[in-house]
């Protein structure tokens, strides 16, 4: 059986500030039908004591699942002692994303900057890594990244590695400030969109911030979704949608109420965007 088209991710760094066990309850009371984990969950709940298998227990419990697994990033471009121990996180996020069933990572660029042509090579090495736990690899651009920072470069690396586990994260957000935005993604085969993350775009974004927080819910800003979310649909997506809007404005608010308003908000655009969604 196909999954449908418009199945809904809460990325946990939408309600930041969030306890990891209400964080899950509030994008199940929501309505999502997953949520998307960083490895800073992970991170967070080993720092208050638990061990991994306590925090993969934790979420288990939860009643959601899922859907997406971010890693450790710099591994793209880190070399070195450090290179060596970020490949082994990675390999332990791969082992994690088995146990929760989970069948995709994502990660984005992270800190860290160096050569493509260098990044080429680390990526065939996680991508390798991936392969072996049956697990897809989606990688993002950052818009306000030194190097990798646009459509361009993304696809300079991932046909760089030519490697069937690896493909390509596409974040509205990202996409939309670096002048892809709309149905600026064209020419990404559809099979090779491995995840879709989403939030709004501000007329005036804030500079000079390389992890910008000024997200916005989707419908409250600049971001053409008709053509966004028609392309994606179009194009045979049927990974999840993950909203991930960060926004210490948000973080003031009951995640709950945060939780339920990117469900609204989202699904009032699907309505609008996408033939016969329902």
């Amino acid at each position: 059986m196909t999954d449908k088209f418009g199945r809904l991710a809460l990325h946990m760094w939408t309600i930041d500030t969030t306890p990891l066990p209400q964080a899950l309850d509030a994008a199940k009371r929501a309505g999502y039908d997953a949520v998307e984990l960083r490895r800073t969950d992970f991170k967070r709940c080993f720092d208050a004591g638990m061990t991994n298998a306590q925090v993969l227990d934790l979420i288990k419990k939860s009643g959601i699942k899922c859907g997406v697994l971010g890693v450790e990033y710099g591994w793209l471009f880190a070399i070195g002692e450090e290179s060596e121990r970020l490949f082994k996180v990675f390999r332990e996020s791969c082992e994690n994303a088995v146990a929760l069933g989970c069948d995709t990572l994502m990660s984005a660029p992270g800190q860290v900057e160096g050569p493509i042509s260098e990044s080429i090579k680390f990526l065939k090495r996680a991508g390798d890594i991936a392969k072996e736990y049956k697990l897809k690899l989606a990688i993002e651009y950052n818009s306000q990244h030194p190097v990798l920072n646009k459509l361009t470069v993304l696809h300079e690396l991932i046909r760089g590695a030519n490697h069937p586990n690896c493909g390509y994260l596409i974040d509205a957000y990202h996409f939309a400030r670096s002048g892809s935005g709309g149905r600026g993604f064209a020419d990404v085969p559809g099979e090779q969109i491995f995840c879709f993350q989403y939030s709004d775009l501000s007329a005036t974004p804030v500079t000079g911030v390389r992890r910008p927080t000024d997200r916005l819910p989707p419908g409250k800003g600049v971001i053409q979704w008709k053509d966004v979310l028609g392309l994606l649909y179009e194009k045979g997506y049927r990974g999840y949608l993950s909203y991930e809007a960060p926004n210490p404005e948000q973080w003031e608010r009951p995640a709950y109420d945060v939780a339920r308003e990117g469900v609204e908000l989202t699904q009032k655009l699907l309505r609008e965007s996408v033939p016969n969604y329902a």
